[in-house]
């Protein structure tokens, strides 16, 4: 398992900027305007994200982040 420091750099490398991926309003700024991926309506943004994962890699990243201790 990745450490979060590590899924981070990631994260910020795909989004070419550094983002808060526990900040549900930059997570959702940064699919799109960098990767043009309009989340579901969901309960909550993790459930919009699960529904989402297929779309592209860095959502799977962003769960993972989120689920990480």
């Amino acid at each position: 398992m990745a450490n979060k420091e590590f899924i981070h750099q990631r994260l910020c490398i795909y989004a070419g900027k550094d983002f808060d991926p526990t900040n549900d309003k930059q997570v959702e700024d940064v699919l799109r305007a960098k990767f043009n991926i309009h989340l579901p309506q969901r309960t909550s943004m993790n459930e919009s994200l699960t529904s989402a994962t297929s779309d592209h890699e860095i959502i799977g990243l962003i769960l993972q982040y989120r689920t990480v201790d």
